[in-house]
């Protein structure tokens, strides 16, 4: 992933790909139907629709004479709610999920903290065995990259920060074993007593507790780094980006809106963007 610096501070910039777009087709059949106006339209295949209908010619528009006016001469953006696309965002962070869930209008799926941060416990478990327990758990919790920030001086406040927080609930929770560890592994804690690599390995390779995060996932900060999945329909995609893709906008969003902007197909953005609007 692209790295860059921000207040003097490394940051990755996330990748974005685009899974599936559904199409201008959908949108026109929409507004001529509003219209009833099929006999207009330069596509064929939306002219001869209520005669012949072909779904595969339909989805495979290009460009749409109709929409661009409506989108541009009378702003009347409804209709191309019709058209959605669908992104994998990979390395993003917790504070950017945060701005992102402000806009209403999106499907959103995000890997989940309760599911997925087995190797971050089992980390400071095994670190309870170390004589140096912060320096095990930095040394197993770095590998992960699990942070959007990439300068070592800062992650390992970030990664101090948690592990003090582990300290202090361990401190306070007299069954934390049976909270952290999943039951047919809770043996590997005694059989590897001081021996902090051999206990990690074990827990590593052994089953995961499920929702072991539930008791956890507070320690995470809003560098944490997350995966998602996210679905706008092209009005909504419009919002986006317009208030996003811009200087307003805080930077590791605006990076989040560029790149998708970048995988972004051209005969959308033209419905959308003064830039691409003559293109």
């Amino acid at each position: 992933m692209e790295k860059t610096e921000k207040y003097h501070i490394e940051y990755e910039k996330p990748k974005v790909t685009l899974l599936q777009d559904s199409g201008l087709g959908v949108a026109e059949i929409a507004a001529r139907t509003c219209y009833d106006s099929f006999e207009n339209s330069e596509n064929d295949c939306v002219k001869n629709a209520m005669q012949e209908m072909d779904t595969n010619a339909i989805n495979g528009i290009d460009d749409s004479e109709l929409l661009s006016s409506l989108a541009w001469v009378h702003h009347h953006h409804s209709i191309i709610e019709h058209a959605t696309l669908s992104f994998l965002v990979q390395g993003t962070s917790r504070g950017v999920l945060q701005e992102h869930a402000r806009h209403r209008l999106q499907a959103i799926s995000v890997r989940s903290t309760r599911y997925t941060m087995s190797s971050v416990i089992n980390a400071f478990t095994a670190s309870l065995e170390s004589k140096d327990g912060f320096a095990f758990f930095f040394s197993k919790v770095l590998p992960l990259n699990l942070f959007v920030i990439t300068d070592k001086a800062y992650l390992e406040i970030e990664v101090r920060a948690i592990y003090e927080k582990f300290r202090f609930q361990y401190g306070r929770n007299d069954d934390y074993i049976n909270d952290a560890v999943a039951k047919s592994s809770i043996p590997f804690v005694e059989t590897f007593k001081d021996d902090a690599e051999g206990l990690f390995e074990a827990l590593e390779a052994g089953k995961k507790k499920r929702n072991v995060g539930d008791g956890f996932k507070h320690i995470v900060s809003d560098n944490w780094k997350v995966d998602m999945v996210v679905t706008f329909n092209i009005r909504s995609l419009k919002n986006y980006f317009d208030l996003r893709d811009s200087g307003a906008a805080w930077f590791q969003i605006q990076w989040l809106a560029e790149k998708m902007k970048e995988v972004t197909p051209k005969k959308y953005l033209k419905l959308i963007d003064k830039k691409y609007k003559d293109g």
